[in-house]
Formats: C-alpha cells, structure tokens, sequence
C-alpha cells in the first residue's frame, strides 16, 4: 500500500508530465481507452430516495425527485486515499437545493487507475455503477457531469474527455493532469485551482492545463482562488450552478 505521501508525490509528478503533454492518442483497447457504455434510458424500476451503496460507491437522491422528471446526476470523485462520503458532504447540500442525484464513487486502490498503473479496472466499475443507476433513475442525458478534488480532477478530466458523449461536464477542482487516451464529444469544463496550493502548484498544472484544452476546443471556465489544495465553498457552488444552469 503506498503512503498519502508517496501517492501524493506520483500525483504531483503525473501533473508535471500530464500538464506538459499534449492530449493522448486514440488507443485500440476499449478498456485501455477509458470507454463507458451505460447510457441514461426510461427506468426499469423506480429507485428509492435517501443515500444507498452502489458496491463501494454512495448514491444520493434527493427528496425532491420526481420519477416523472428527467434530472442532472452528478459523478463526483475523491483524492488520493480519500472516501465516497467527503465528496458527498461537499455535494449533498448542492443536490439538495438543484435537485441532481450525485454518485461518489470509490477507487480501487488508494487513488484511481490511471494513476497507479493505467485505465481499466476502475473505469469497468463506475460503467456497472451507472448502469445501475440509469436502471433505476430519470436522468437528464444533457446535464451529466464528472468531477472530482485533487487526484479525482485529474481523474474526472480523463475520464471526461474520453467519453464527452456521455459526460456534458466536466467539474475539475485542483487537478494535476489529464491522460485521456482518445477525445469524445465536447463536455464544458470547470477548473478552479488555488494560489497558494503546495500539492499540485498552479503554476505547473492547471495554469498550464487550462490553455492545452481551450487550444483542443474545449470551453473552460477557470477560476483561481486565494488558498491552498481545497474545494472552498463559493467555488463548489459556483461550479454546480454553472453546470445546473447549462
């Protein structure tokens, strides 16, 4: 198991090199290429409000869902040797006040595939987690995000260039890097990043990252912020209206 330092560390480095390079090439491995096919269709059964577990992950959906109404759903990612419950403090008060069913889900290592090794197995479980959730819940097919704090930006930004044809954005708070094997679709991007952050430095990472995807052809909305490696809460919200309001 790799201490939070060392993983920190490989995090900062992947940063380094993911800020500096250009977008990956298209690969031939569907897994390798970080592909997910569970698509948002008419409900086979009606799920339940309230938090539930998907395998390792929590789902949430709010006492305001209406079965009858198609809703935003949120795919919200932790950092390295994080868990699905901090992301979901940080987000439940936004899906309570939008009406978005938010997933958290969890690695299966300590930090998410691409990181450790390469894409593959955590990208087969979140396809089986949304599955589950599109069997159970009306989601809105226009208003899906990825997003994720730390290791889990640069997670969602991966993920979330690979299958912009199912993710329509991507919410990015302190990422490092992205290593996004192929781009699919054109998802809106949210990047926020602090001024004063000693994990992954702005100056190396989303300073540098920001301009690579608008030169891609991505739309980003980049906000910088007085502080250190943290989501502070005018910029979460911030970031789920802009996405709510799309």
């Amino acid at each position: 198991m790799l201490s939070r330092r060392r993983l920190l560390a490989l995090s900062a480095a992947a940063g380094l090199l993911g800020c500096a390079s250009p977008l990956a090439e298209e690969v031939d491995s569907a897994s390798a290429a970080g592909r997910i096919d569970a698509r948002p269709s008419s409900p086979a059964t009606a799920g339940a409000r309230g938090s539930r577990r998907i395998g390792s992950g929590t789902l949430y959906v709010p006492e305001s869902y209406d079965p009858r109404r198609a809703v935003p759903l949120i795919v919200i990612l932790h950092g390295a040797g994080g868990a699905p419950e901090g992301m979901m403090n940080l987000m439940r008060p936004h899906a309570d006040r939008t009406g978005a069913i938010v997933f958290a889900p969890k690695s299966i290592g300590a930090t998410w595939d691409v990181i450790q090794a390469t894409l593959g197995p955590d990208v087969d479980r979140l396809d089986d987690a949304l599955a589950d959730v599109f069997a159970r819940y009306l989601i809105d097919p226009e208003r899906i995000a990825v997003g994720g704090f730390s290791d889990g930006a640069s997670y969602a930004l991966t993920i979330g260039i690979a299958n912009g044809d199912l993710f329509t954005h991507i919410l990015a708070f302190s990422p490092g890097f992205l290593s996004a094997p192929a781009q699919h679709g054109t998802p809106g991007v949210y990047v926020s990043h602090g001024t004063d952050d000693r994990v992954l430095p702005v100056d190396r990472c989303s300073r540098v990252l920001v301009p690579r995807l608008q030169s891609a052809g991505y739309s980003v909305l980049y906000r910088e912020f007085t502080g250190p490696h943290t989501v502070p809460p005018d910029v979460a919200t911030e970031a789920i209206d802009w996405f709510a309001s799309m």
